[in-house]
């Protein structure tokens, strides 16, 4: 089966809520928000502790196993509405 990855950047929410959406979409059966493995070197003793770049949305990339090329447009339409109506950023990267 498939699979495409979403990177997502807006809040928890809207992650959470692509993730809920896209679960719902007629033969999904996979969809997973992938952990960040890269370890951030955030110091609360930086000089650089709470600037505006450090509240800025979160980042996150979601995996979804997509059974066929029409749940593959769905998930894409889904994301990208999701994106619009939240202003939330989304990106693709495929293995379709």
């Amino acid at each position: 089966m498939p699979m495409i990855r979403l990177q997502i950047t807006g809040s928890d929410d809207a992650a959470n809520e692509l993730i809920n959406l896209l679960s719902a979409i007629e033969g999904i059966e996979h969809v997973e928000e992938v952990g960040d493995l890269m370890p951030h070197m955030d110091d609360v003793d930086s000089s650089s502790a709470g600037l505006p770049d450090d509240a800025a949305p979160g980042f996150h990339q979601i995996e979804v196993r997509v059974p066929n090329a029409l749940a593959l447009e769905r998930v894409r339409g889904v994301a990208e509405a999701l994106a619009r109506e939240r202003g939330a950023a989304i990106e693709y990267d495929e293995d379709v």
